[in-house]
């Protein structure tokens, strides 16, 4: 694949927001899943708030930048392929045993792409496109003492007792001068430090030059926090960027640290959303994917599923005890102890407790839903009604219908799915069974408990097992 990428940021941290930075190509590094992560699937594709980890920090990365990421993985990800768009550029690094190894590997792809590199870890998936905008506005600006750019920018974090980052050393002047892995300090885990977050932005020019005077084994055993040393030795600047909250340099490498990605990502979701006018009675209990869609004033009850591409709209009332995936949900609709997904809703539907729409089920406005119905790949015209106990499988139903208690539509012969059609304002009697394809003119009724296997005309009555038209009213039109 191409791994040319050119990305255009704000030049310095006044400028607006919506503008994108000078020349900036990010780069997004993954070391795969160590020995003793206790899951067949890989790190990158664990599952976070609904899809892989592995797009978060791809996504913020895209975010900064407006513009195609470059991956750089360890192995392939075959799974992986269908999440990622063509905005992502894929580079297999199979024996990469560090990151800077990995860009020696990709020099060929890379070198001239653009200025600046923009180095990003896959497995810190809290991390947030503002961030990685103020580190590379950092990293563009001039140093105030040297009055030149800096080679290198290194995010940093501030906090006592840290097992996961390594230790910022600065000189008397202030200066960055090296950093220190875990092995290498003594530090009293008590005590506030200053610490490498492990995400940089490099000049591409020095970057290559310096690698390429490092000898193979240099490269093989050096680290990116190496290069720091390398750059004031020979009185470079190397400036940080501060990160403000340290869950976004949370690194996953345990089941565990992804639960706590989980939970510090719904935390974040549920506070934007209630700040957008949602409520969420109890946000501890609420599971809202990030792709999610609110409108104001709509109610969240507790122990609420919203996942993947669900879009709701106002003043709705969503739960208790619901879930709901990749459905359309119009105005004012109140959805009670159910399941929907790939559905639509217009506005003013109300469904549940105990209903579940499948793939295709679409319910046009103020349609009724009763307890324990289910409804698949079938269209609900406007203001029918469907009391309990119901299956509509396969099918399309006008306006103003009437379907009782335990109606099922027969829509599967063995072989093949078959249609039924109801007309606009039929009367479907309860127990009746719609034996597909079948169609059941506007105005018809059924009987209790019949076995429909043949058509029914408009305005007619139709009973008995099988089910056979008794009555055809006068007001039919012929």
């Amino acid at each position: 694949m191409t791994l040319v990428a050119i990305f255009l940021f704000p030049i310095s941290l006044g400028f607006m927001a919506n503008k994108k930075l000078n020349t900036c190509a990010a780069v997004i590094f993954s070391t795969g899943t160590g020995e003793d992560f206790p899951s067949r699937t890989p790190l990158i594709m664990q599952p976070l708030s609904g899809q892989p980890l592995i797009l978060s920090a791809l996504n913020s990365a895209r975010e900064a930048t407006g513009n195609i990421v470059t991956l750089i993985l360890d192995q392939e990800y075959e799974l992986l392929l269908d999440d990622i768009d063509s905005k992502v550029n894929i580079v297999i690094q199979p024996e990469q045993h560090n990151f800077i190894q990995a860009l020696v590997q990709s020099e060929h792809m890379l070198r001239g792409s653009a200025d600046h590199l923009l180095l990003v870890r896959a497995d810190m998936p809290l991390l947030t496109a503002s961030t990685l905008e103020e580190l590379i506005a950092v990293h563009l600006a001039q140093d105030s003492s040297s009055r030149s750019q800096p080679v290198m920018t290194v995010a940093s974090l501030i906090t006592s007792g840290s097992h996961s980052h390594n230790r910022i050393i600065r000189g008397d002047d202030g200066r960055i001068t090296r950093i220190l892995d875990e092995g290498q300090t003594t530090d009293n885990p008590q005590e506030e430090a200053e610490y490498d977050a492990g995400i940089y932005c490099l000049s591409a020019d020095w970057l290559w030059e310096t690698i390429s005077e490092l000898p193979d084994s240099a490269r093989r055993d050096s680290q990116l926090s190496d290069l720091v040393q390398l750059a004031s030795s020979a009185g470079l600047p190397v400036l940080s960027l501060t990160v403000k909250d340290p869950d976004e340099v949370l690194r996953i490498d345990s089941l565990f640290q992804l639960s706590q990605a989980e939970t510090i990502l719904r935390k974040r979701t549920n506070h934007d959303l209630m700040r957008g006018g949602v409520t969420i009675i109890d946000p501890n209990t609420t599971y809202i994917d990030p792709r999610v869609t609110i409108g104001q004033d709509t109610v969240i009850h507790p122990n609420t599923y919203l996942r993947g591409l669900t879009h709701i709209g106002q003043a709705c009332q969503i739960g208790p005890n619901s879930m709901i995936t990749d459905t359309e949900i119009g105005d004012r609709c109140e959805i009670t102890f159910s399941v929907t997904e790939n559905a639509i809703l217009e506005d003013d539907v109300d469904i549940g407790p105990f209903a579940h729409l499948r793939k295709g089920a679409h319910l046009a406005q103020g349609v009724h839903m009763g307890n324990y119905g289910e409804v698949k790949n079938s269209y609900l015209g406007p203001g029918t009604k469907m009391g309990h106990f119901s299956y509509i499988g396969d099918s399309k139903i006008g306006p103003d219908v009437n379907i009782g208690a335990g109606v099922i539509t027969a829509n599967y012969d063995g072989r093949s799915k078959h249609l039924t059609e109801i007309g606009a304002g039929a009367f479907i009697g309860s127990d009746t069974m719609l034996i597909a394809p079948l169609k059941i003119g506007a105005g018809a009724r059924t009987g209790a408990g019949s076995v429909v296997t043949k058509d029914v005309p408009p305005n007619s009555l139709a009973v008995g097992i099988p089910a056979r038209v008794i009555r055809k009213e006068e007001n039919d039109g012929s």
